[in-house]
């Protein structure tokens, strides 16, 4: 409702508008519309880690140097797929790629980390391209957002052609779908490479 009062001359009549605003509620087709998008649309698996935050990790004033959020999200990445069931040992060896080097990276540091403080990282892979993907870090500190980093890293073998080089190769379609949530996620074994040989 909204109120709105008009007198413009000094000694006249006063207009009161009172507006009704009544909500507009969703036809069947539309509610339809939204549970087939909510059924369809995928969820993200999603990595949390705790970290310490301990004195090599610090400047001299006892604030994380910030390189040290890098080696954090490394670390993180990792954890990720190993939560996904792909170790980095096994998956170097099934897949034959030397691994998943970062090709570029965003940061924005909002709130500092301190000595003796313990923050979280959650990450989780935010798209999937033919050779490529996104990885989205978000390191609270006291359930603050405290650093984003957005990170973009490629699925690498060595090149066939020179081998001093490396070179991207599409990830595989069963790597992208052990990031669906609600897949049982598994180790992947080498053996499965021994059987096709």
């Amino acid at each position: 409702m909204r109120l709105v009062v008009r007198n413009s001359i000094p000694g006249v009549a006063v207009t009161i508008i009172i507006t009704f605003k009544f909500p507009r509620f969703p036809s069947h087709a539309e509610k339809e519309h939204r549970k087939r998008q909510l059924v369809s649309k995928k969820t993200n698996l999603t990595s949390r880690k705790t970290i310490p935050i301990e004195w090599g990790d610090c400047d001299p004033a006892q604030i994380v140097y910030y390189p040290r959020y890098l080696a954090y999200f490394d670390a993180c990445t990792t954890a990720l797929f190993q939560k996904a069931g792909l170790s980095k040992r096994e998956m170097l060896k099934t897949y034959q790629i030397v691994g998943i080097p970062l090709v570029d990276l965003r940061v924005s540091f909002k709130v500092p980390s301190r000595l003796s403080d313990t923050v979280i990282v959650e990450s989780e892979i935010t798209e999937w391209r033919r050779s490529s993907f996104c990885v989205r870090h978000r390191l609270f500190n006291k359930s603050v957002l405290a650093v984003e980093c957005f990170e973009i890293r490629v699925w690498a073998v060595v090149s066939e052609s020179e081998p001093e080089q490396i070179e991207s190769r599409p990830v595989p379609r069963e790597v992208i779908e052990m990031f669906s949530a609600g897949v049982n996620h598994h180790s992947v074994h080498p053996k499965s490479r021994r059987e096709k040989q």
